[in-house]
C-alpha cells in the first residue's frame, strides 16, 4: 500500500454561534466523511470527478479549540456592527451548507469588506501562535468588484504559520499523489505578501521529491509579490482579497488522517 493520504474537513460547529484567499492552487481529495461522525465536520458532496477506493479515516480535532471557540465568538460579536455580525453568520452558514445563494454571499462579503475592522488580531487567528500553524479550506470565490462568484467545486487548502512566517499551498489527488508549494510570508497591517521557495511532488506509491527555486533570494516579501488583503478572520472563517482583485472566504479546517 502507498503512504497515507491527507484528508481535510471544515471545523464548523452547529451551535447558534456557528462559525471564515483566492488560490490558483486547488487541493483535490475524496472526502469519505459523514456529518454524523462529529458535529464539527463539514459535509462536502459531489466535488470529486474521480473515483477512489474508500479509505478508513479518523478526524484529528484540537479539543482546546472546541472548548474555547464559542466564548471567543461571543466576545467578538459584541464588538461588531450588527450588519457585520449578520453578514458573518451568512458566510458561516454558506461554509457549513454550501446552499446559501451566491447573491447573498456576495452581499455579505461586500459588507465585510467595507466594515474596515481592526486587523490587529488577524494574523494570530490565521496562523496560530506556534508552528506548524493553521489550515484553511477555500469555500467561495468572487470576481473583482463582487459582481459574480460561486462555490469552489474542489477542495483547496492553505496553511499559514504565523510563528515561522511560512505559507503552504497543496493539491492532493488521493492515491494518485500530491503537489505542494511552500514559502515565506510577511505581514503588514492587514496585508500578507508571500514568496514560494520549494515544490514537493508525490506520484502514486513512490516517495515524494522536492525541488527548490528562487535561488538565494532572501528578501522580505512585499506587495510586488502575490498578496492577500484580509478583511475578517476569527477562529473559523476568513475573508480576503487577492492581488488580482478577487475576493474569497475560507473556513478553518483540521487534518483527517487515514490509517
Amino acid at each position: 500500500m502507498g503512504a497515507p493520504t491527507a484528508f481535510f474537513s471544515c471545523a464548523i460547529p452547529s451551535s447558534s454561534h456557528t462559525f471564515l484567499k483566492p488560490s490558483t492552487l486547488a487541493l483535490l481529495t475524496p472526502l469519505h466523511i459523514k456529518t454524523t461522525d462529529t458535529p464539527f465536520l463539514l459535509k462536502i458532496t459531489n466535488i470529486n470527478p474521480l473515483r477512489f477506493s474508500t479509505a478508513k479515516i479518523r478526524a484529528t480535532l484540537d479539543e482546546k479549540d472546541q472548548n474555547t471557540t464559542t466564548p471567543l465568538l461571543v466576545q467578538e460579536e459584541e464588538q461588531l456592527d450588527k450588519e457585520v455580525v449578520e453578514s458573518v453568520k451568512v458566510i458561516k452558514n454558506a461554509a457549513k451548507t454550501r446552499r446559501v445563494a451566491a447573491e447573498e454571499v456576495l452581499s455579505a462579503l461586500s459588507v465585510i469588506e467595507k466594515s474596515k475592522l481592526d486587523p490587529s488580531g488577524f494574523l494570530e487567528k490565521l496562523g496560530g501562535s506556534k508552528s506548524p500553524g493553521r489550515t484553511w479550506m477555500l469555500i467561495f470565490t468572487a470576481k473583482s468588484g463582487l459582481k459574480s462568484g460561486g462555490y469552489v467545486p474542489i477542495t483547496a487548502v492553505q496553511r499559514f504559520d504565523a510563528a515561522g512566517k511560512r505559507i503552504e499551498n497543496g493539491v492532493y489527488l488521493g492515491p494518485i499523489g500530491f503537489l505542494t508549494f511552500e514559502g515565506r510570508f510577511s505581514w503588514k497591517k492587514r496585508i500578507l505578501s508571500f514568496i514560494f521557495e520549494r515544490i514537493r511532488i508525490k506520484i502514486g506509491p513512490f516517495n515524494p521529491f522536492e525541488l527548490k527555486f528562487g535561488g538565494k533570494d532572501e528578501r522580505e516579501p512585499s506587495t510586488k509579490d502575490p498578496f492577500f488583503i484580509w478583511f475578517y478572520t476569527d477562529e473559523e472563517i476568513a475573508v480576503a482579497r487577492g492581488k488580482s482583485g478577487g475576493t474569497a472566504f475560507w473556513c478553518r479546517c483540521h487534518r483527517v488522517s487515514s490509517y
